[in-house]
């Protein structure tokens, strides 16, 4: 099992920047493709960015391309996502997630494993 713990959410006005991290315990997630998900009230959860074992290869939605960036310490066993120019559509809970494997994938589905989020708000 994977046990996963989201840090780093707050309020911030539009424009600033946020740095979320996800420390995994319980299993070396070194191998396993990485991701990070958002659900806005009322919404469907969505997916943000993914990064796959090594940190050679990330996909973001079109909707944070060039604003946030995915990485990861496998060392520490941790994901991060520096969000930068942010704007109150991002106002969101933020999820990480994992999965084992080295695909990347985008839907909540293929998931095994998620963290319990981290409230990120920007104001206007």
């Amino acid at each position: 099992q994977v046990q996963l713990v989201e840090s780093g959410g707050g309020l911030v006005q539009a424009g600033g920047s946020l740095r979320l991290s996800c420390a995994a315990s319980g299993r070396t997630v070194s191998s396993y493709t990485m991701a990070w998900f958002r659900q806005a009230p009322g919404k469907e959860r969505e997916f943000v960015a993914a990064i796959n074992w090594s940190g050679g290869r990330t996909y973001y939605s079109d909707s944070v391309k060039a604003r946030f960036t995915i990485s990861r310490d496998n060392a520490k066993n941790t994901i991060y996502m520096q969000m930068n120019s942010l704007k109150p559509e991002d106002t969101a809970v933020y999820y990480c997630a994992a999965r084992s494997g080295t695909a990347i994938y985008t839907r909540v589905e293929n998931y095994d494993y998620w963290g319990q989020g981290t409230q990120v708000t920007v104001s206007s």
